[in-house]
Formats: structure tokens, sequence, C-alpha cells
């Protein structure tokens, strides 16, 4: 028996994927897999570490981890009117939000990364302090302070709309069921980063990938990539029967919210990237490196 640590986060979208998978409903063979439920950014920063065999991560941290692991084409998360949302409390313009404090998910999400190719003057804020800014102040974990650019204050997804709401940051970059749940926190929405992303590309958004490690050898790989396939097809097939496993570890216990969850990210592309989805992955890992984005 082979066995191998895989990492996802407790999202519904994760947990309806993998709900097959790791509970003995579909034949995984000589294969046993360890679910390592964790936030998105902390699985990102477990796989830029190598610590996981396999792992949902972001697609900008995937830019990062080109030289350790491969991109499997099923069992990621990509479409069309699913994309990150900017949020505050005020009605705001993006251009008002430059040297602002916002909250984010974590600085190798996707929607982080979308931000930041959005507007330049979002760049300013790097992954390391420059030499002439200081430190912000509180516990929180913070980027770059310069003048003119904004405070990016790192925290769980989501904890960031009540940090919204409660003042301790002007705007939020919100991910996942957020989506749905942010006007019942008086907040309102200031830019859909992933409709901007799609009039510029005409590109569905490619926001989080399964990788596999490259010590694992093809026949294995391939093998793993079908076993992902076979438990988002029982999943559509069996829906009903993973809510339990999803309500588990969700956020968010509406079954109404986390059906829109399931619908939204949850689709083709999870079963194959496809042509498309590798068009949508290299356009924004080459837009990033144009940018000068570190990846």
């Amino acid at each position: 028996m082979k066995l191998f640590t895989l990492g996802y986060s407790p999202c519904p979208n994760d947990t309806f994927i993998f709900y097959a998978l790791v509970h003995g409903k579909i034949d995984t063979g000589e294969l046993n897999f360890k679910e390592v439920l964790l936030d998105v950014e902390t699985l990102n920063q477990k796989s830029l570490n190598a610590e996981l065999d396999l792992s949902k991560v972001s697609y900008h941290a995937f830019g990062h981890m080109r030289g350790k692991y491969r991109l499997l084409r099923a069992g990621g998360a990509l479409g069309r009117g699913c994309g990150p949302l900017v949020v505050a409390k005020h009605d705001f313009t993006m251009e008002e939000l430059r040297g602002k404090k916002i909250a984010i998910p974590g600085r190798l999400t996707t929607a982080f990364l979308l931000l930041q190719l959005y507007d330049p003057a979002f760049r300013r804020a790097g992954l390391k302090p420059a030499p002439t800014c200081g430190q912000t102040q509180g516990s929180a974990p913070t980027l770059d302070v310069c003048p003119l650019a904004p405070v990016f204050v790192e925290m769980p997804f989501h904890r960031i709309m009540d940090a919204v709401a409660a003042g301790e940051v002007d705007a939020g970059l919100i991910i996942h069921e957020s989506r749905f749940t942010y006007p019942a926190y008086g907040l309102k929405q200031i830019i859909d980063l992933g409709e901007w992303w799609e009039k510029e590309t005409d590109l569905p958004i490619p926001l989080g990938c399964i990788i596999a490690k490259k010590s694992i050898d093809d026949r294995l790989h391939e093998k793993i990539n079908s076993l992902i396939r076979q438990s988002v097809e029982y999943a559509f097939s069996h829906r009903p029967e993973t809510m339990k496993y999803i309500k588990l570890h969700s956020q968010e216990l509406s079954d109404d919210v986390i059906n829109q969850h399931i619908n939204l990210y949850v689709n083709d592309f999870s079963l194959d990237i496809g042509a498309e989805g590798e068009k949508a992955v290299r356009e924004l890992l080459s837009r990033a490196e144009d940018a000068g984005v570190p990846l």
C-alpha cells in the first residue's frame, strides 16, 4: 500500500470533490490518502516547503512551485463569474483604496495576484518591507507600508468580513463563500476582480489547482489524477450524500450558500482543465512575470 498526504481546504467545493476519494466510495487500489484540511494559504505555505505529497493550492502559489510539483488535470477550481471581490463599508473607488489598509487572504492566493495585476499601485506593497518603510502596528502580519502604497494585512479568509465590518481595515479581498454572504455584514462590492480578468482576457479565472510532487512516478501520477476525476464524478451523481461531510467542515452551514458555492466552483474544469484552462493558467503566470510580481 502507498500512502499519500492530500491537502485541501474545508470549503464546500473541496470537501465535495474529495468526499468519495477519502471515504472509500471509489476503488483506489493500492493507494491510500491521508486528508489534511487547512486554509488555502496555509496549504500554499506547506506546499512551498514541499511538506505535502498532493495538495490544493492557489494558481499563484503554483507559479512558485513548478520546480517541485506537477499540475494535475482534475480537481481544480477554474471558471467564470467566480472571482474574488474587494468589499468595504463605504463607497470607495479602487483609486481611493491606494494607501489604505486592506485585508487579504494570503500573499500567495490568486486573489492577491489579481489585485496586483489590476493596478500597479497595489504592487508597491511587496513581499518584503522596502528599505525606507517601517512596519505596521499590531500583531497581524503585514506587507510593505510605503507612502502611497496600501497596507496589506494577512488573515484567514473567514475573518476578513468581520474585520472590515468592525473597521479594523478599510477594505477586504474576499474569496470562497464570502462572495455570497458579504451583504449580511453591511459591506459593499467595490470591484469584482474575476469580472475584470474575464473582460481583459476572455478566459476563465484560474483560482486553485491540485498539485503532485514530481517525485511521484508517471504511472501513479496518472492513477491519482484518474481517481480525483472519479471522485468528482461520484460527488456529482451522489450530491445529497456528500452534505454531511461538507457541513462538518464548512464555515457556512446554510444549504443554499453551500450549494451556490459548489455550483460556482465545481464544474467541467474540475473534471479536466482542458485547453482553455491551460491557456488561462499560462496567461495568469505570464502576466505576473511581465508585471514583475515574484514567482
